[in-house]
């Protein structure tokens, strides 16, 4: 049997998973890394770490199969992550800026305030802010004298997790990525699948310094001298994490939707040949390449408190003692007798993007007992995700086709339940719930000609639950209509 390797590197650690072409799992292991906090809001992550990190699943997942039946590699990672290292020597330039770090806010503020922000969304689908990478690398050409000094001698590399990856995994032979990563940087261009020059000079970012933008499925590199994979080996397929999933979800048609359930839930749409742009601010994205000529586009919005709404019951409120017990505590109460819970413990994401706001219950009485708070807590969740999906339709101008789910969150059955009856769609957990590393393997199939073409995937896909609507649609609309007050008095507290 022939064998697909996955390598899924996050935002806490990386990850390798090795299914034979009959997507059965052969072997999976998952190592750690420090993250770094040199000062408040700013994260960092060491490259050569997470480099050892990836070696060294890799060689825990090959280590009792013959390498000669490594067939292809698929690489998904933590996108708006952005890295520094020399083109020859491959030598990290400064540690990598990650997604969650906030340094850029001051000019993500001056470029909105001089206008610019409509420029950068209309080209991009993106808003101006730190989250993404463009700025991050203007502010290392800055602040960096490493990064600067390799830029004048024609040897600076820039790029996401997945180019350096790729670089070290093919021995620098290469400096590439795909639009998926291409377009969390604020500097490609949706319809033109290029970078931009115009973008890259408004944030001070010379466009030589970006990696080759190739289609997601295809070889990219061969492997040369990489843990104990055999040289030659290609890596036939790449994608940001959030964009794997979709394809593991196997939302491969206009309208399908999957949401991933991990401490804030990322909401992904397929919203078909061309971008959409979003008037309720959320965000417009590639979702993958089949070929220079043949793009995939998203919508996406993400909310901050998820599965960390459920951890923060256990950890802060301490009503259950370990998580599962959320879903019980909320089934043994008929409703919530009218408690609502905001879940902005961090702000709130789309389609708000209000970072002041803070979390709170409404409706609180003598007779609100621990298992309403529960069932409140659940409810906020969902809630949130709706309100995303909502958006998404008024957007897309068509109605939602589908919603799978993933994450650690998706295995609660109550959340599930009230979440398919708020948008009144039948909600499906597959069986295979990693489906971010899923996708990465149907990534690399596609491109090494093992499955031909999207169909084959959605015929892998398999159920484990479905959830079906049985809220009324008064109900469905009285619970909106009350969470939308409570949402309301959130955002306008001084």
């Amino acid at each position: 049997m022939d064998y697909i390797l996955a390598i899924d590197e996050g935002t806490t650690g990386a990850s390798a998973l090795l299914m034979d072409t009959d997507l059965n799992r052969v072997a999976d292991a998952s190592v750690d890394f420090d993250q770094h906090f040199p000062k408040p809001g700013w994260v960092e992550h060491d490259l050569e770490d997470i480099w050892a990190a990836v070696c060294q699943t890799v060689r825990e997942v090959t280590r009792h199969v013959d390498p000669r039946r490594i067939q292809a590699i698929g690489i998904t990672n933590q996108r708006e992550t952005i890295c520094f290292w020399d083109r020859q020597t491959l030598k990290p330039l400064g540690r990598a800026i990650v997604w969650q770090d906030r340094r850029t806010a001051h000019e993500c503020e001056q470029l909105r305030n001089q206008g610019k922000e409509a420029i950068f969304q209309d080209k991009t689908g993106l808003m101006l802010d730190p989250y993404f990478s463009g700025t991050k690398v203007a502010w290392a050409l800055k602040n960096w004298s490493s990064v600067s000094a390799a830029h004048k001698a024609g040897r600076l590399a820039v790029g996401t997790i997945d180019s350096y990856l790729i670089a070290r995994i093919s021995g620098g032979e290469i400096h590439v990525t795909e639009p998926s990563n291409a377009s969390r940087t604020l500097c490609f261009h949706l319809t033109e699948r290029r970078w931009d020059p115009d973008l890259c000079a408004e944030l001070g970012v010379p466009i030589d310094v970006w990696p080759e933008v190739r289609p997601s499925v295809g070889t990219f590199a061969l492997t040369r001298g990489f843990s104990d994979i055999l040289d030659g080996t290609p890596i036939t397929g790449v994608l940001g994490d959030q964009q794997s999933a979709l394809l593991g979800q196997a939302c491969v048609k206009e309208g399908m939707a999957k949401c991933t359930f991990g401490t804030g839930a990322f909401i992904l749409m397929n919203t078909g040949r061309k971008p959409v742009k979003s008037r309720h601010r959320l965000v417009s994205t590639v979702a993958w390449a089949l070929s220079e000529d043949n793009y995939t586009y998203a919508l996406e919005g993400s909310t901050f408190i998820a599965g960390a709404a459920i951890q923060w019951m256990r950890d802060g409120l301490k009503i259950i003692s370990d998580v599962a017990e959320s879903e019980k505590l909320a089934f043994s109460v008929k409703d919530t007798d009218g408690v609502v819970f905001v879940p902005a413990l961090t702000g709130l994401g789309a389609p708000y993007w209000d970072p002041s706001a803070t979390g709170m219950f409404t409706g609180l009485t003598r007779g609100t007992t621990q298992a309403h708070l529960a069932r409140a807590i659940l409810e906020g969740v969902a809630f949130q995700n709706a309100d995303v999906l909502i958006a998404m339709q008024k957007d897309l101008g068509k109605p939602l086709q589908s919603l799978n789910v993933d994450g650690g969150a998706a295995a609660n059955g109550f959340l599930m339940q009230f979440q398919a009856d708020l948008i009144g769609k039948t909600l499906r957990r597959p069986k295979y719930l990693e489906t971010t590393s899923l996708g990465a393997v149907f990534a690399a199939g596609l491109g090494a000609g093992i499955w031909t073409d999207l169909s084959d995937v959605e015929k892998t896909w398999r159920e484990d639950r479905e959830f079906i609507p049985q809220m009324t649609e008064a109900a469905r609309q009285s619970a909106m209509e009350g969470w939308n007050r409570a949402v309301a008095r959130v955002m306008h507290r001084t």
